[in-house]
């Protein structure tokens, strides 16, 4: 059977979320205390991957496509839990831009080299798994995210769960969408938020340990999870006084060379804000950009979006159900 990524592929996926990623967590106050500049810090991020000739899937919350919204009368909003959608703001993008932001959608629709715009969490970034959220809430803020970014002439192939709370798959087929970014396959992420899951994943930054190779899978008829390798480890506070910053960068390069020589993929996801916590993030991620660009010409490796992905996998496996079908006589 033909391999589908002979020479290794890196996909980059951002969650893109501004504070819809911490309307549960945080005040507008709040984040902007730790986020300074988070606006100014995605603009940052998009202008580095164009000029470092970066292909990149950014999961956008359908929220910030919005031009204007009535904040919780808002009948986009409104179906949703009230605890939930309570601190969403009435404006537009002049009035409440860490809320609303179009002009950004449309500057990734205009990027080159192409930019993918997939869909984060839906329209509000809820957590498809909290208590109270069901099967038909979850199809609102699905069907309402997708129609925001419609809005602006975007149709989302890829998803990204909140949180990574995966649930309702069919959901996620039923509206045209190809795939989604699935979780860590290691046991330092199927724990979660817990002391042993928090450990354990600062003792992989700490001893530097390699990534897992991400390996997409067909979980429905037509829809594809392709898993993620890596999430950033923060560098602020705590984390960023533990683990130096160095590890970050020597823990992407272990992913990308171990792809290179497996001919499989290695999947990095990521936050804007992750740039915006620390003053010595944007370093951090310069050093891996440089890295990545000299690693393709060094080591062939293709950076891919994951629709880029999802199309290499179906084609390869479209010619693999030929090759086995017997010919007619």
């Amino acid at each position: 059977m033909r391999q589908p990524f002979p020479s290794g592929a890196v996909v980059l996926s951002i969650d893109t979320e501004h504070i819809w990623g911490y309307l549960d967590l945080l005040t507008e106050a709040a984040f902007r205390q730790r986020f300074p500049a988070a606006i100014q810090t995605q603009d940052m991020l998009l202008a580095k991957l164009l000029t470092a000739g970066l292909s990149a899937t950014w999961f956008v919350v359908g929220g910030m496509a919005l031009r204007e919204c009535a904040g919780t009368r808002d009948p986009r909003v409104s179906a949703l839990p009230a605890r939930w959608i309570k601190t969403i703001p009435e404006g537009r993008e002049s009035s409440a831009g860490l809320w609303y932001r179009p002009s950004f959608v449309r500057r990734l629709m205009d990027a080159r080299p192409l930019q993918e715009i997939g869909l984060h969490g839906g329209l509000t970034h809820l957590i498809w798994t909290d208590l109270g959220v069901s099967r038909q809430i979850a199809r609102h803020e699905l069907t309402e995210g997708i129609r925001a970014l419609e809005e602006l002439g975007v149709r989302p192939r890829t998803f990204s769960f909140a949180r990574t709370q995966e649930a309702h798959l069919t959901l996620l087929a039923a509206h045209g969408l190809r795939g989604y970014r699935g979780g860590i396959s290691r046991l330092a992420w199927q724990l979660g938020n817990t002391l042993p899951g928090v450990i354990l994943r600062a003792c992989d930054e700490w001893f530097v340990t390699a990534p897992p190779l991400a390996h997409p899978a067909e979980t429905l008829r037509g829809l594809w999870n392709v898993p993620a390798s890596m999430f950033f480890y923060p560098v602020r506070q705590l984390q960023g006084t533990l683990v130096p910053a160095r590890t970050r960068l020597e823990r992407f390069r272990k992913g990308v060379e171990s792809a290179a020589r497996s001919g499989a993929i290695f999947h990095f996801a990521f936050h804007p804000e992750n740039l915006a916590e620390s003053p010595e993030a944007p370093a951090v991620f310069d050093d891996i950009f440089d890295y990545l660009t000299a690693a393709c010409q060094r080591l062939g490796i293709e950076v891919l979006t994951m629709n880029d992905v999802i199309s290499r996998m179906e084609r390869d496996h479209l010619c693999s159900t030929k090759a086995v079908t017997p010919m007619s006589t």
